[in-house]
């Protein structure tokens, strides 16, 4: 029994998500999932958190600016600072690991820089939770770096990841396509509409964006009904519902149920519930989508052909009218040469 130490963050659900997802997968061993925020000294962890959702709900036009400036050796070189300040408590953590998994960016330099200390003498993978690839996100001293799809392997592989595989995006194997009879009990379980088709607006745990402003466009698609899930934004929520949206939700523990009951997905960010509801056979636009990660996200995800990147309601409208069920999904339990990969190095 190997121990697998794998290293996430709860910024948005995208890491988290992928890191649970493997750890299920990973039977037979001592698996550990650390959050890179609880091993930062006193309440830095808890204010860098904050700190990026207050950016996001205030002012996300500033996340462009904030990725391009971490993309610069400047930039880069006070995050790789910021991420030594974990390694005191990360080492310790590691104890006997015979195998480090990140899912994080700021947690992949400070196991890099606890391999260059001698600290970590485990091998080192790291999981590429987005379609597109930031330079942050790779590490020359990684000794794998698992993508999504082939364009971000591509992307890796120039910023000078020294192996790359390609592998199914983790998510749980409950993101699946539903049986015929699922659909029906699962729009009954959510108190949707029997009949009609249903368009799921998803703007991440954080419920960050112009989600009101999409709700609207939907419904005024007259094609689907929007069905809006705002995640922990309860303000974003209460005025969703007072607007006269009839199926608004917060938090949604079934997402896979969920998934079952609607027609079509519209996102802003391309992260895990784009994955989620791709495995499920859901088809998924962008629209609005975020300033930073979520523009780079929706340019590769049209470019490569598996969701189109809309702009305007008339793109939207036409798009929710031809939605189809997808016939052949990923399969989202389909993590065999990954899991192959990391086994090869532990």
């Amino acid at each position: 029994m190997t121990r697998i130490v794998i290293v996430s963050a709860r910024v948005g659900a995208g890491h988290d998500g992928a890191a649970y997802a493997l750890a299920d997968r990973l039977t037979g061993h001592d698996v550990e999932v650390l959050d890179f925020l609880d091993l930062l000294p006193g309440s830095l962890g808890r204010r860098l958190c904050g700190f990026y959702h207050r950016q996001l709900e205030v002012v996300p036009r500033s996340w462009d600016w904030t990725l391009a400036a971490l993309g610069t050796a400047w930039g880069a070189g006070l995050a790789r600072r910021a991420a030594s300040l974990a390694c005191r408590r990360l080492g310790t953590a590691l104890g006997g690991a015979g195998l480090a998994v990140s899912t994080y960016p700021l947690a992949t330099h400070a196991l890099a820089d606890l391999r260059a200390r001698r600290t970590l003498a485990a091998p080192l993978a790291v999981y590429l939770t987005d379609p597109a690839v930031h330079r942050l996100c790779v590490h020359p001293a990684a000794d794998l770096h698992i993508a999504q799809n082939h364009s971000a392997a591509e992307e890796a592989r120039a910023l000078g990841a020294p192996q790359v595989a390609v592998a199914a995006p983790l998510v749980r194997p409950r993101f699946r396509p539903p049986a015929d009879a699922e659909r029906g009990e699962a729009r009954k379980a959510f108190g949707l509409p029997g009949r009609g088709r249903l368009a799921l607006v998803v703007a991440g745990s954080w419920g960050v964006g112009d989600v009101r402003e999409t709700t609207a466009d939907v419904a005024a698609s007259g094609v689907a009904v929007p069905v809006v899930v705002c995640g922990r934004n309860s303000a974003l929520r209460e005025h969703l519902t007072a607007a006269g949206h009839r199926h608004v939700f917060g938090w949604v523990e079934d997402m896979p149920r969920l998934l079952h009951a609607v027609d079509a997905v519209v996102q802003n960010a391309g992260g895990l519930t784009t994955s989620e509801a791709l495995a499920s056979g859901v088809p998924v636009v962008t629209y609005r989508c975020l300033p930073g990660h979520g523009r780079a996200n929706a340019a590769v995800l049209d470019r490569i052909g598996l969701v189109p990147w809309l702009h305007g309601r008339g793109e939207l409208a036409a798009a929710l009218r031809t939605a189809r069920p997808i016939e052949s999904p990923a399969p989202a339990a389909d993590t065999s040469t990954l899991l192959e990969k990391l086994m090869e190095l532990a």
